[in-house]
């Protein structure tokens, strides 16, 4: 889970991280607004209109934002209202940008760089620290390898005062820096240590002119396996996610939204990932009929985890067909076979009726006795197929004869429609 920026710095304050002074604003008009307070508190302490006053930063999860026109300096309120006014809505790599940090301006006398990573290849964790900072990581390693230190961190002692001062002395910082990188780098350790990130970056860290050293931008990636014990909640990103995906979410599905007209439902991802490339395969004799999700229902397959699955699914207006292809393993495929049955009940006692085609294909633990189970159900939407193959082929010449649906109605004349 990536955190915007000025999440990341939320979370950094709360561990002491030094960081600018900074708000979130999703219109132009409270950009301003915020920025006139800045200059209000500056001529208040007698230092009149700084200049620049405020730095306005496109909050999207993604680099290059400067490359891009996402971050501008404004020397007024009416200038950061304008200049916010013409970053949000701005397509940066695919995101949109629906909220700017407006930052008090610093001055920066030099600029590092900092961060600590899991390092899958040594199956410890990594800092890397560089004197060279300010520019993309990649390009400091490809260019000058020497400026970038790369310390591996013992998991159970972390970084203590002494390993911090080592990090930034081998990241070459100057002897009126590295004191204060130094503490920095204990407090975002245990940014590190205690969010259960698996990636913390200060991109420039920065020296100002009155000799402080602080962490002008932040960049966190959180472990999603840690969500149990963490409040990961808090850090909303309300545009990022397909809403089928969140409402898979909320049931504890596997699901990822595509862009085809066939819904997939299997067991096991390898199996599933699989479907998605005999599909699209298939459906090239079809008019370019593709997958339309990825849904892992994992190793149980109950009526209610059927269920859920086909509601998702077919929830989505493009799905014109559904897949469901298992191999039984641990979970046999009676059982898969009477969840399907009990899955196609239950969505017709909620008044949410199944009328897309569906092709089955089941083989392995019990293969025989679902298949039977299936047959005796004589559901007619269900239609069984022996291979995998020919269930895909199968599957996408009933998406191509079926029509398109009308995105406001489902299937049923409303949103939820199964």
């Amino acid at each position: 889970m990536d955190l915007f920026e000025y999440q990341a710095k939320e979370l950094f304050a709360e561990h002491g991280v030094p960081i600018p002074r900074g708000q979130v604003a999703y219109t132009a008009q409270q950009a301003g607004e915020i920025a006139a307070g800045y200059a209000a508190e500056a001529r208040a302490a007698g230092k009149g209109d700084p200049k620049p006053l405020v730095v306005i930063k496109a909050q999207v999860k993604t680099g290059g934002r400067g490359k891009a026109g996402g971050v501008k300096l404004a020397d007024t309120p009416e200038e950061a209202e304008q200049k916010a006014a013409r970053i949000l809505g701005m397509d940066i790599k695919g995101h949109t940008v629906h909220s700017v940090l407006v930052a008090q301006d610093t001055d920066i006398a030099a600029e590092y760089y900092l961060s600590f990573l899991v390092d899958r290849a040594e199956r410890s964790y990594l800092a890397m620290c560089s004197v060279a900072g300010g520019v993309e990581i990649e390009e400091v390693a490809r260019t000058k390898p020497h400026a970038l230190a790369r310390i591996l961190i013992d998991p159970l002692a972390g970084v203590t005062a002494m390993q911090a001062e080592e990090i930034v002395r081998a990241g070459g910082l100057p002897a009126e820096a590295q004191a204060g990188a130094a503490e920095l780098a204990e407090r975002l350790w245990a940014v590190f240590d205690q969010a259960d990130a698996t990636l913390v970056e200060v991109n420039p860290l920065v020296y100002t002119g009155d000799g402080r050293v602080i962490a002008l931008d932040a960049k966190v990636t959180l472990d999603d396996n840690a969500a149990y014990r963490q409040q990961f909640d808090r850090f909303p990103d309300p545009g990022a996610d397909d809403p089928l995906e969140e409402r898979a979410k909320a049931k504890h599905l596997n699901y990822v939204k595509l862009d085809g007209a066939v819904g997939i439902i299997g067991n096991g991802a390898g199996l599933v990932m699989s479907t998605l490339d005999v599909v699209a395969y298939a459906g090239e004799e079809f008019g370019g009929i593709r997958p339309a999700n990825f849904l892992d229902i994992g190793g149980g397959a109950s009526a209610e985890v059927m269920a859920n699955g086909l509601e998702i699914v077919l929830s989505d207006t493009d799905v014109r067909s559904v897949l469901v292809n298992v191999f039984g393993g641990i979970t046999s495929c009676d059982a898969v076979a009477n969840g399907i049955v009990s899955a196609i009940g239950l969505l017709a006692d909620r008044g949410e009726p199944v009328r897309h085609p569906i092709v089955v294909r089941l083989d392995g633990n019990n293969a025989a006795a679902g298949r039977r189970i299936l047959s005796d159900a004589a559901l007619p939407t269900v239609e069984q197929v022996a291979t995998m193959d020919d269930a895909a082929r199968r599957a996408a010449e009933l998406a191509a004869a079926a029509p398109a649906r009308d995105p406001g109605a489902g299937q049923r004349g409303s949103t939820r429609g199964a």
